[in-house]
This record gives C-alpha cells, structure tokens and sequence, in this order.
C-alpha cells in the first residue's frame, strides 16, 4: 500500500468517526419503568427484608382472577409461588454466603397503598390481613413480602443482588434502604445489571471499586477524550503533558468534591449548562490551537475549564455514590484516582499515535490545524445541541440564596487559582533554567 493511499485511508477512518461522534444520540423507544420498593434491617440474630414487587414482574406466579379482579379467596397458593420467586430473585449473602429465609409472608395490596414509605409502616401493613372487599386488579397491584433470614453476626459481610426480569434490563430498579445496627439508614437503587452489591464494604473494597469506576467513565466520556486530545495536539513533551493534565485532574477533583457534598448550584438548567460548556470548552481548545499562540499557560486554561468538567463528572458519579457505605471521602478520592489512571492510559496510547500523525499524514502545522478543526467540528455540533436544550429550562432566580452559592464558589475558585499560581511561580524561580538567568542578570 503506498503511502498516498494509506493516507487516504487514514483520512476517510477519521471523518467517519467524526461523523459518528457528531451524530446525536437515539432515545429510547421503551419508557415503561418499574420499581421494586424494599428495607434490610439488620438486627443481632436476624435481618429483615421487607420488599414491594409490582405484580406484572411476577406474572410466572398465575394469580387467579375473576373478571379482571385478583380472586383474593383462592390467592395463596399463586402467593406461595410468588414468595419463593423473590426469594430465589433477590438474594441476600452474609459473608459471600446466600442467606436462606426461616419465615416468609406476603400479601396482596392495592396500587393506591402507601405503607411503604417507612419500615415500621411496611412491616405492620404485611403482617396485616387483606380487607376481603379489596378489589386489585390483574398486573396493577403489588405483593408485599416479609423474610427473616438466620445470620452469624450483625457485623458481617452483607450483599444483595437481584436477577429479577433480566429483560427490563435497567427500567426495573430495586430501591433499597439499608439499616444497619445501631447505624443511621442508607438508600441505593440497583438492577439487574449492578451484580452483586455489598451492603457495608470495607474501605479498601469500596475504594478499589471507584478506582474502577473512574477508568471506566473518562474511557466511556468521548467529549472528555476530545478535549484532552485538544490539550496535547500542540505539546510535545510528556513532562509538560503530564503537568497540564494534572491541572486538569486538580481541578476537576475540586469541584466533583464540592459537588459530591452538596454545594453545587441546584436546578433543572444547571446540568445542560455543564454540558454545553463541555462542548464549549472543546471548541475553544481546538481554535486556540488552529489560531496559534502561546501555550505556556495552557495548564492554566486546562485547570480553568476542568472546574467545569468536574461537574460533568459529578452527575456520571452521583447514581454510584449509594455504594460507598460510610466511605464517601475514600471513594471520591479513589474515584479521582482512577480518573487519572484513564487519563494516563489514554495519554500512553493518544501521544504516539499523535506524535506518527503529526509526522508522516498530518506533517507539521498544517496537521495540527486540520486535527483540531475536525474536532472543532464535533465541539460545535455538541455545543448546538446542548445549547437548544440549556434554553429550554427555566433559569434560575438570582434571590439571596443563590448569590450566596456563586459568591462562594467564585471565593473558591480565586483561592484555588492564587495558590496553583504560586506554586508554579515557585517551581519555575527553583528551576534550573531560572537560577542560571539570576546568576547572567548578576
């Protein structure tokens, strides 16, 4: 193959890809969501799971009916198959070990019920009678359920996994809130699709899973490799990449925290306004590499929008904090650690491939033009679209409160800023090449 079509080729697989990235996202035909409502409640013998099940998820268990009505008289049997459909669908585990129930009961309930809102409410309302004169109708009420499993000690392993209708994939979730003794309530939502999740891991358990976690999201987030890319396009050393990517991470990391705990700003426009500044901040990278200059201070430009990715991070991270247990801090920190390991790896695989592009299909400034003009591209096609969403919402009322939120978070940001300034300054007065300028100058 010579080389003129090699090219060629290369050109054509990047224009597709960029086609592709370009090209927005389907919705999903299928909408219908359902929830399986329950609590764990960890006591010194026993743990308790007191579950709400939809009944058109149990249809395997033949309720009777006449007309369009449960025959609640001739039930139990169809609730006996419906028990055991639970139990064998939603496991508990006790040190890696599943947990047999020595008890179940369960009972029918109408969709109007709302005893599931506490567990004290719940677990009264299942050891109730159903009123003979209720009438629930065929796949529109619920079972609720009651199981007492034997355990060896409250300060076990507990975990919980649920295979029930696989093919709902993720529109069934199961909303669990977890007690353990003597310990404030947890809440989480699983599906079939999260595996096994442990109840209370250990730190070094949770940790290890958010390490994951992060690789797994910079991996999977297209519009935050983009705007990596744009950062390294001009810059051929690796010690000024690694510095500028890690302005990036300090960033980030500043803002996901404070996300995490509650101080970014709230509302329906604050998301797809990260989104489309996401977008915005690609655009700007690639021009500022088409028009040139100086890039110098690019790790202050990378840390100045990576504030802003941060928060894009915090919404990937928000569904999974429910699995850290007590270890909010460490997960954070071991999210923000596999973020920098993706980061890493994508930087060992992005630089040389760059570096033959750059080199032999794209030579000199006229590739990092074109490159950072296809990404341009993609950047714009984002920014449009998110930005048609951003003017949708209702924006916000700037009332006490929320100036009271922007003051803190620009007070931040100025601090953060002043002292990575000062630390740069720092460095560069101990370098070598500025100790031999002082030495001339004297």
């Amino acid at each position: 193959m010579t080389a003129r079509r090699a090219t060629s080729l290369l050109t054509l697989c990047v224009l597709g890809a960029v086609t592709l990235f370009a090209r927005p996202g389907n919705a999903h035909e299928f909408t219908l969501e359902s929830l399986v409502n329950g609590f764990i409640r960890i006591e010194p013998r026993e743990a308790h799971f007191v579950v709400r099940v939809p009944l058109h998820v149990l249809r395997s268990a033949r309720f009777p009916t006449t007309g369009r009505e449960i025959d609640l008289a001739s039930a139990d049997p169809a609730i006996q198959r419906a028990l055991a459909q639970v139990g064998r669908e939603i496991a508990i585990s006790e040190d890696g070990r599943a947990l047999a129930p020595s008890r179940a009961i369960g009972r029918l309930s109408l969709p109007s019920d709302r005893s599931f809102e506490r567990y004290g409410d719940a677990l009264a309302h299942v050891e109730a009678p159903v009123p003979p004169a209720a009438g629930i109708f065929a796949d529109q009420g619920y079972l609720d359920a009651h199981f007492t499993y034997p355990i060896a000690s409250p300060r076990s392993r507990f975990a919980i996994q649920s295979t029930m209708a696989p093919e709902l994939k993720d529109y069934l979730k199961l909303a669990v809130r977890y007690a353990p003794l003597d310990e404030s309530e947890r809440a989480m939502l699983i599906t079939s699709r999260s595996g096994r999740v442990a109840l209370n891991p250990e730190w070094y358990r949770a940790a290890a899973g958010f390490v994951v976690l992060g690789i797994a999201h910079i991996l999977s987030g297209v519009d935050h490799l983009l705007f990596l890319l744009c950062l390294v396009i001009p810059i051929r050393r690796l010690g000024e990449t690694l510095g500028i990517v890690s302005a990036f991470t300090v960033a980030h990391s500043f803002t996901l925290l404070g996300s995490a705990y509650g101080l970014a700003p709230e509302g329906a426009w604050f998301p797809p306004f990260v989104e489309t500044m996401i977008a915005a901040s690609i655009v700007y990278m690639a021009l500022e590499n088409i028009m040139g200059g100086e890039f110098r201070r690019r790790w202050l430009i990378a840390g100045l929008f990576g504030l802003v990715h941060g928060f894009g991070f915090s919404y990937g991270l928000k569904d999974n904090l429910q699995f850290a247990g007590r270890h909010l801090l460490v997960s954070l920190f071991s999210f923000n650690v596999g973020i920098e390991l993706g980061q890493l790896l994508v930087l060992l695989v992005m630089l040389p491939v760059l570096g033959v592009l750059l080199r032999s299909v794209f030579a000199g400034r006229v590739g990092m033009i074109v490159l950072s003009a296809l990404v341009a591209h993609v950047g714009w096609h984002w920014m449009t679209e998110r930005a048609d969403v951003l003017w949708r919402v209702e924006w916000p009322r700037l009332d006490a409160a929320g100036l009271a939120i922007l003051a803190r978070w620009v007070l931040a940001v100025l601090v953060v800023g002043g002292l990575a300034a000062f630390i740069v300054k720092r460095v560069r007065l101990a370098s070598p090449s500025a100790v031999g300028s002082s030495r001339e100058a004297t």
